[in-house]
């Protein structure tokens, strides 16, 4: 992605709508005593389409916001989607994200990823932190109501991003074309 003034606004009224739209509407919809959490996919969704830097960037952002939102510890959902963006980033960087169902064990992936390490960041950091396995129930709901609205919001923030994407990324390679080989499958011996 060029990092521009043009991206910036884009990614940076995507993070506002994302908050607003999960500490106002998202919250409060439960499913077997979860909620649908649309931070991990938006910044899934950024860093499979922008790299690995603009998507750190994002959940570093978006991370900072709702923790300042939800009043949480300040810092511990950045540090945690900074991750996931840079994950999700490289990934996206090394393969080619063209499949149209990429959203669905994408978005899955982060967000299990994300919930897993966020109860972990939490725990070490909470002074009279509970241990229940409810914690993994919440997290497997969740992630499975993430995949069902993946798609839509993965299409919606490339269809926001797409402007300001470059044509061929930095990181993002070719493969290589594939060699005949021998019959042992030994490069260069046509036998």
């Amino acid at each position: 992605m060029n990092l521009s003034a043009s991206s910036a606004l884009r990614v940076g009224l995507l993070v506002l709508l994302g908050i607003v739209l999960q500490v106002s509407g998202f919250a409060q919809i439960q499913v077997l005593g979860a909620s649908p959490d649309l931070t991990p996919l938006i910044v899934a969704a950024v860093a499979l389409w922008a790299g690995s830097i603009p998507g750190s960037i994002t959940g570093f952002c978006i991370g900072l916001l709702i923790d300042l939102a939800l009043g949480q510890n300040v810092g511990s959902s950045s540090l945690v989607l900074s991750a996931v963006g840079y994950g999700v980033g490289r990934f996206g960087e090394l393969n080619d994200p063209a499949h149209g169902l990429i959203a669905i064990p994408g978005g899955a992936a982060a967000t299990f990823g994300y919930l897993i390490a966020f109860a972990v960041v939490s725990f070490m950091l909470e002074l009279e932190a509970s241990v229940s396995a409810l914690v993994l129930r919440d997290a497997l709901v969740t992630t499975i109501l993430n995949a069902i609205i993946a798609v839509p919001i993965f299409g919606l923030v490339r269809w926001v991003i797409r402007p300001v994407l470059l044509a061929q990324p930095a990181g993002r390679r070719r493969r290589a074309e594939k060699r005949e080989t021998g019959p042992l499958g030994l490069r260069g011996l046509e036998i």
